[in-house]
């Protein structure tokens, strides 16, 4: 199926993304949340995922993320496990979404996180919510709760947020406060909204 109407929105994790998807939101966008689709595929799967990963990881139907990710942030292999399971059908959930979208014929975004790393869609314009790499490892700590380590431990299972810099179509910095963020996002809506000639 084609994307054609179809922009990703994506980032590195503690660049802001959530935050420029409720702006984007507010001016009017259909945004497709792949995370809140990954988290229902991933309640969906508690008998896999305890079979997989043990009952610490399953509290009641629901799947603890955060001791689910404990394990597969610090293990390629069990993640590598984990996204074998969830991405096709997070793939499929999307697809079909995007596919009501396109029929409407306007501007949408998908907010992938790893829409670089997985290389799933056939999506040419990409919008990157930016921080630098330091900027990221502040905001996740105080977010999350985190040690350093553990903060590194995950942005390094992601793509570099500079080299994601380099391939966007359109770079929306994230170094500011909430106001410059949607100054930055009004921004950008019009160079998606202003057809190029």
């Amino acid at each position: 199926m084609a994307f054609d109407s179809a922009i990703v929105l994506t980032g590195g994790i503690a660049t802001g993304k959530s935050t420029a998807a409720t702006i984007f939101a507010a001016l009017g966008y259909v945004i497709i949340d792949a995370d809140t689709i990954a988290h229902a595929v991933l309640d969906g799967q508690s008998t896999a995922i305890e079979k997989m990963f043990g009952s610490d990881v399953i509290h009641g139907d629901r799947v603890d993320r955060k001791a689910l990710g404990r394990i597969v942030f610090a293990d390629v292999e069990k993640r590598r496990e984990l996204e074998a399971l969830l991405h096709p059908l997070i793939e499929q959930e999307i697809t079909r979404k995007a596919a009501v979208e396109e029929v409407r014929g306007k501007p949408y975004l998908i907010d992938i996180p790893l829409f670089y790393e997985r290389a799933a869609y056939p999506i040419e314009q990409v919008a990157v919510v930016y921080a630098p790499r330091e900027l990221q490892i502040t905001r996740l700590m105080a977010r999350e709760g985190l040690s350093e380590a553990e903060a590194l431990q995950r942005l390094d299972a992601q793509m570099d947020i500079e080299e994601k810099r380099l391939r966007a179509t359109w770079v929306i910095d994230n170094t500011g406060d909430r106001a410059e963020l949607e100054r930055e996002c009004e921004r950008v809506s019009r160079l998606i909204r202003t057809p190029v000639v």
